[in-house]
């Protein structure tokens, strides 16, 4: 069995997000789909639920790049017994899985680029600072690069670059810096060590958390997407929708953050542009603050849905 794999309490700790959101855009009141593809499973909230909802005729697809949450989504799923398919694959990899599973078209697609709770409370996975962990990040373990590769190899510029362009970062030339000196004293290996070492290279002024936003925040985020390639995996998938989708079949992606929404704005945009598609969101559905005070990760959400033609 894999590292990582947290006990069966983790299940019952996972909130999917924007849950009664999903399953409206995904299966309409006129219609329920009979084919569903699940991107980014997890731990097999969101299956479940449309599943539940769809009707006993509907089959479900499942994949999801961390094996830990395959094994851990099985468990969760098994009372739905053969309507579902788990696959241990990157969404990128999606039309492989629906040939290997020998489906031509799906009629609802749902992909939330979030992390899972376990993923991120693990600290042995580096995916946060908020306790101290090696500097790994890999959702796919095994993935040859780890984050701790990226920073004790890259070259200041391309250590820079990187920060500005994944997290956004206006500080990420002074990170670089530090980065690349501390270097020097040997091998950065700990979250809680960069993470100081980032807050130390901010300005003075701009040290302070500001509603609740560490320093380091951006920088573990470019880090992330580096060592997983999730711009380029979720740009793969999105160019794969329409050959994917049914006519009346719906997409319903959950972004994060700014990159990855600016990306799925676009390529929905386009869609219709082309007039391939209808949009169901003219802007972008977040949590309710309900939600979001029972699950305070679900507060940078946002959904966005389409429908093909």
């Amino acid at each position: 069995m894999p590292e990582n794999v947290p006990n069966d309490g983790a299940l019952s700790r996972h909130e999917p997000v924007l849950l009664h959101e999903i399953t409206a855009m995904l299966i309409p009141t006129d219609r329920s789909p009979k084919r569903i593809l699940d991107c980014t499973l997890g731990l097999g909230g969101h299956a479940r639920a449309l599943l539940e909802l769809a009707g006993t005729d509907a089959r479900l697809l499942g994949m999801d790049a961390d094996e830990s949450n395959v094994i851990l989504a099985r468990r969760n799923l098994a009372s739905l017994g053969g309507r579902v398919r788990l696959f241990h694959a990157n969404f990128a990899d999606a039309d492989e899985v629906l040939r290997e599973a020998g489906w031509d078209k799906v009629d609802a697609i749902l992909a939330d680029l979030g992390f899972a709770s376990n993923q991120m409370d693990e600290p042995r996975r580096g995916l946060s600072f908020q306790q101290d962990g090696p500097l790994d990040m890999r959702l796919n373990r095994n993935s040859p690069r780890t984050a701790a590769d990226i920073v004790n190899q890259a070259g200041e510029k391309e250590l820079a670059d990187l920060i500005y362009q994944f997290g956004e970062e206006r500080y990420s030339r002074r990170i670089a810096r530090a980065i690349v000196q501390a270097r020097k004293l040997g091998r950065l290996e700990r979250t809680a060590e960069l993470a100081d070492l980032v807050r130390r290279a901010y300005p003075a002024p701009a040290r302070r958390t500001r509603h609740g936003v560490h320093p380091a925040t951006r920088t573990f985020q470019a880090l992330r997407i580096a060592v997983n390639d999730e711009l380029h995996s979720l740009e793969t998938l999105l160019n794969l929708l329409p050959e994917m989708l049914a006519v009346g079949g719906r997409a319903a992606i959950i972004s994060f953050h700014s990159l990855e929404d600016r990306r799925v704005k676009q390529c929905f945009a386009a869609l219709v542009e082309s007039e391939r598609a209808t949009v169901l969101t003219k802007k972008p559905i977040t949590a309710s603050e309900a939600e979001i005070a029972a699950n305070p990760r679900s507060r940078s959400a946002k959904l966005r849905g389409i429908e093909m033609r």
